[in-house]
């Protein structure tokens, strides 16, 4: 526990400097694009003087100064595969970010899809010692969660506190300086593979950048796509990216669960470029103009010239009818969306409120897919996109820019995390979170 605790603050301590001087770079490295957004903070005076962080101690304002997004290379399931090339493609989108804010940027906070994220709910219970929660006794109750056995490889990525009890009233968002007798939580904590997560970290300081913050990217996109009714009354954010299908929800305001399905978008344009004959570019193109999983009549009527340069012209003048194309894309659609369906039943999603569920990522453009998805995962769905923030050009504006608008939400407005709260060294219970994350100090 102690190299998790001492790692995140650091780190969170890193972020809040970052803010302070007035700038930092947002980065979400995809399977298919990676994008990048310089933010200038305008609000320092608002953020605490002391150490702490989250939504009980303040937050800042900022404005998007650069945005930029290129190619995704050497990513694949939203795991990095080619340390080289996504170094490359990472600079690439820095630095044309940077050259259109017109400064440098030297700290980045970070988010990724994959690395088979696991939730565990966590509760613990102390008496007061004063009848006044102050903040070391929220700290107390939190190191008081009893940790399960997450396995080797392993890493913490989220630790929040979702509700607060005191004695017999539930549902408190800060506690502190309430009177009582005893203090209750119930935490929500996301596990990742290490590997993954020290990869990225490797990448970001090999392209000369210090890692100010990290975010599991469904937990950002959920921030971003899901309107405040949404987050409180409960909704899950499906957002369908190239590699991967992140599945996050939520309630009173906080993530309660995270998954992520291992397939999305790319693997759609591959079945079509297998079906068709046809390059992977060419197939991204079809799928983008042409592309549904709702066939008409119509549909059987309407030829799509399917292109080619490969010289031969009879090879190169076919056409498909958007009924074929149809038939070909819709069974993998739905093979993810029945994916989700299994991870939201785990979840025990029916039981929650209020069963919205949103559609984001650019996995969620195709055509029809709100309907398909409203008959596989309930009758309340609809496609969202990211909240506007001050700054954002209209081309970052669409939904697969959910994520690196959630990350910039997330770093503007964090929620508090275990490891904000300060907890004495001799409270430290030796069995917690011993083998946690441990790749700040490995590679800081």
């Amino acid at each position: 526990m102690t190299d998790l605790y001492q790692s995140q603050r650091a780190m969170r301590q890193m972020r809040q400097q970052a803010i302070q001087r007035g700038v930092v770079a947002i980065l979400d490295v995809g399977s298919s694009k990676i994008s990048c957004l310089v933010l200038r903070f305008d609000g320092t005076g608002r953020l605490s003087d002391d150490t702490s962080v989250g939504s009980m101690a303040g937050q800042t304002g900022f404005r998007v100064i650069g945005a930029a997004t290129t190619r995704s290379r050497g990513v694949q399931f939203g795991e990095i595969t080619a340390m080289q090339e996504t170094e490359r493609a990472i600079r690439t989108a820095l630095q044309a970010a940077q050259k259109m804010a017109d400064i440098r940027v030297d700290h980045v906070i970070a988010c990724f899809s994959g690395a088979n994220p696991r939730s565990y709910g966590l509760d613990a219970k102390v008496e007061l010692e004063t009848q006044v929660v102050t903040e070391a006794e929220i700290g107390r109750v939190l190191n008081a969660c009893e940790v399960p056995e997450y396995g080797a490889g392993r890493e913490v990525l989220h630790a929040q506190p979702v509700n607060f009890s005191l004695d017999n009233r539930s549902g408190l968002i800060d506690p502190r300086g309430q009177l009582g007798q005893t203090l209750s939580v119930d935490m929500h904590m996301l596990t990742v593979d290490s590997t993954a997560i020290r990869n990225l970290a490797h990448c970001i300081k090999r392209c000369d950048l210090e890692l100010a913050g990290v975010a599991n990217s469904a937990y950002v996109s959920g921030v971003s796509a899901l309107v405040e009714d949404e987050q409180e009354l409960g909704a899950a954010c499906i957002d369908m990216g190239g590699g991967t299908t992140s599945v996050s929800i939520f309630l009173k305001k906080h993530m309660i669960y995270a998954d992520c399905v291992r397939m999305g978008g790319d693997h759609v344009t591959g079945d079509i470029s297998m079906g068709l004959g046809v390059p992977m570019a060419a197939a991204e193109r079809i799928k983008t103009f042409s592309g549904g999983v709702h066939a008409t009549g119509a549909d059987d009527r309407e030829m799509i010239d399917i292109g080619g340069d490969t010289g031969d012209w009879e090879h190169d003048r076919r056409s498909v009818s958007r009924a074929e194309l149809i038939g070909i894309m819709r069974p993998r659609v739905e093979e993810i969306l029945e994916q989700v369906r299994v991870r939201l039943d785990a979840a025990g999603f029916d039981h929650l409120p209020s069963q919205q569920i949103v559609l984001t990522g650019g996995g969620s453009q195709i055509m029809g897919l709100d309907g398909l998805a409203s008959r596989i995962l309930g009758q309340r769905v609809r496609l969202g996109r990211p909240l506007r923030v001050h700054g954002l050009p209209q081309s970052a504006t669409g939904p697969g820019f959910s994520s690196v608008v959630g990350l910039s939400l997330f770093a503007a407005h964090p929620q508090d995390e275990w490891w904000d709260f300060e907890v004495p060294v001799d409270r430290y219970p030796a069995r917690s979170l011993r083998r946690a994350v441990k790749w700040f100090r490995d590679n800081w």
